[in-house]
């Protein structure tokens, strides 16, 4: 038996609790994230749009969007936090779906997308030409950072509990990676 792809009207169609996401024909729904994801997101997002996205002791010249749903190719996906840099996208767009892949992104892991964001998106990203990605897993406490080479994603680092690090696209900015789990109980 042949399952037809999913639709828009599926994601539409689910409960206001579960994430969305349509990747290679197939509908994934997520509950809503539990408390260390949101925030290791909330603070990643936070370090970063000061001196990015606002241009406040850093070079300024991005614009970030917590959960942005993303229409790409046939897909439809809604990663933690993603960037696009101004001179591609000076201002965002009034839309639900934006089809511009953007230039960074952020997944932050929990136990139940893992797989997803790791399997199944990463190849979506680099078919899209997302160039940069980080992965954020806030219960290994670690930070890996992905740059896109040809149609692969080369693994450039792998960060973890409280180093400060300068990865890429965002080296002006020494991140202190304990702050974003600093809230969390160990």
């Amino acid at each position: 038996m042949t399952r037809k792809p999913a639709t828009y009207a599926d994601l539409e169609a689910l409960p206001p609790h579960q994430v969305g996401e349509i990747v290679a024909g197939e509908l994934y729904a997520s509950p809503r994230p539990a408390m260390p994801h949101g925030s290791a997101a909330l603070q990643l997002a936070s370090e970063l749009n000061s001196p990015f996205g606002r241009g406040r002791g850093g070079p300024g010249g991005w614009i970030f969007v917590a959960e942005p749903e993303l229409h790409l190719g046939p897909d439809v996906l809604v990663p933690d936090i993603a960037g696009w840099r101004r001179e591609r996208l000076p201002k965002l767009p009034k839309v639900v779906g934006l089809k511009m892949a953007p230039d960074w992104l952020c997944e932050v892991l929990s136990p139940s997308t893992a797989r997803l964001d790791r399997v199944r998106k990463l190849p979506a990203y680099a078919r899209e030409g997302v160039k940069h990605v980080w992965l954020v897993d806030p219960l290994l406490r670690t930070l890996e950072v992905f740059r896109l080479e040809g149609p692969h994603y080369l693994l450039l680092a792998t960060h973890e509990e409280e180093e400060v690090v300068r990865a890429e696209p965002f080296e002006a900015l020494a991140l202190e990676l304990r702050v974003l789990w600093e809230d969390v109980e160990e």
